[in-house]
C-alpha cells in the first residue's frame, strides 16, 4: 500500500514538469525562429502547441540502435538514470510545499546533481566510441568545474539565511529581502547554472561542429529522448533553485496558488533568458570555459566567503582566530 501511495505521488509532481518541458522546448523553438527572423513550430495544432508532442511520439517510436560493441547494460540504463536523477531532485523543492521534507535540502539537491555526472560518464564509456568517450570526458570535467563555484555560492547564501532547508530560504525574505547584497553574486550563479546545465554558449559537452554530439552520439529514438528531457528538467530546476535563493516569495504573504503562480512567473522568466542567451551568443573554446571558472569565479567566490565568515564572525563577537 505505502510503494503504491509514494508511486502516485511521485507521478503527482513528475507528470506537472513532464509537461513543462514539452512547453519549455516549444518556447525554444519559437524563440529561436523569431531571432533567426524565421518561422518556428506553427503547424502542427493551433499554433504550433501539439509540435512537442508529435516530436515525442517520433522520437519514441523510432527504431532504437545500440551499437554491437557496446556495453548493453550501462548503454541502455544511463538515459533512465538520467532522467530519475533529474525527477528525483524535485523532491524537497517548495512549490510552494516540497513533496520530501528534509532539513537537509540543499544537500540532497547538491548530492543528486552530483550523481547526474556518472550517467554522462557511463554513457559515454558504455558506447564504445572515441567520439563519445571524448564527449563525456569533457562533459565531467566542465561540471564537476563548476559545481566548484555553484557550492561556494551555495555557502555563502547558507551562511546569510542560516539554514540547509530550502522552504526556510522563502522564509528568510519574509520581512525584507536578505539576498539583495548577494545580488551580484546571482549573475556568477547564473552563468554557472548554464555551464552546469551544458547550454550554450558552454555547451562544448555537445558540440556539434566537433564533437558530433559529444556524449550522446551513438543514442537514438527513445534513450536520446531521455536524455533531452532530463537537460530540460535540469534547466528548470536550477532555474527554481535560482529563484528561491535571490528571489524568494515568502510563504505566508500570498496564498499557496498565489505563491506557486509567482515562482513559475519568475522561473519562466529566467529561463527565457536561459534561451535568449542561446540566441545571442556564440560558443566558447574550451579553455576558455575552464578559465571562467577556475580564473574568474573561484577567487570571486572564495573572497565572497571569507568577507560572509568575516562578518558573522564580528557579529557573533567572536575573535577572528576563532
Amino acid at each position: 500500500m505505502n510503494v503504491v501511495i509514494y508511486a502516485l505521488l511521485f507521478l503527482s509532481y513528475a507528470v506537472p514538469i513532464l509537461l513543462a518541458v514539452a512547453f519549455i522546448t516549444l518556447l525554444e523553438r519559437t524563440m529561436l525562429g523569431h531571432a533567426q527572423e524565421r518561422k518556428g513550430p506553427n503547424i502542427v495544432g493551433p499554433f504550433g502547441l501539439l509540435q512537442s508532442f508529435a516530436d515525442g511520439v517520433k522520437l519514441l517510436t523510432k527504431e532504437p540502435v545500440r551499437p554491437s560493441i557496446s556495453a548493453p547494460f550501462l548503454f541502455l540504463s544511463t538515459p533512465t538514470l538520467a532522467l530519475m536523477l533529474a525527477l528525483v531532485m524535485w523532491a524537497p523543492i517548495p512549490m510552494p510545499f516540497p513533496v520530501l521534507e528534509l532539513n537537509l535540502s540543499v544537500v540532497f539537491v547538491l548530492a543528486m546533481s552530483s550523481l547526474a555526472v556518472y550517467s554522462i560518464l557511463a554513457s559515454g564509456w558504455a558506447s564504445n566510441s572515441k567520439f563519445a568517450l571524448v564527449g563525456a570526458l569533457r562533459a565531467v570535467a566542465q561540471t564537476i568545474s563548476y559545481e566548484v563555484s555553484l557550492g561556494l555560492i551555495l555557502i555563502s547564501v547558507i551562511i546569510t539565511t542560516g539554514t540547509f532547508n530550502l522552504k526556510m530560504f522563502n522564509s528568510a525574505q519574509e520581512t525584507m529581502w536578505l539576498m539583495i547584497p548577494l545580488w551580484p553574486v546571482m549573475a556568477m550563479w547564473f552563468i554557472s547554472t548554464i555551464a552546469e546545465t551544458n547550454r550554450a554558449p558552454f555547451d562544448l559537452s555537445e558540440g556539434e561542429s566537433e564533437l558530433v554530439s559529444g556524449f550522446n552520439v551513438e543514442y537514438t529514438g527513445g534513450p536520446f529522448t531521455l536524455f533531452f528531457i532530463a537537460e530540460y528538467i535540469n534547466i528548470m530546476l536550477m532555474n527554481t533553485l535560482t529563484t528561491i535563493m535571490f528571489w524568494g516569495t515568502p510563504p505566508n504573504t500570498y496564498t499557496p496558488e498565489l505563491t506557486t503562480t509567482i515562482m513559475m512567473t519568475k522561473v519562466t522568466t529566467l529561463t527565457a533568458i536561459f534561451l535568449l542567451v542561446r540566441a545571442a551568443y556564440p560558443r566558447l573554446r574550451y579553455d576558455q570555459l575552464m578559465a571562467l571558472t577556475w580564473k574568474n569565479f573561484l577567487p570571486l567566490t572564495l573572497g565572497l566567503l571569507i568577507c560572509n565568515l568575516s562578518l558573522i564572525t564580528a557579529l557573533a563577537g567572536l575573535p577572528p582566530n576563532n
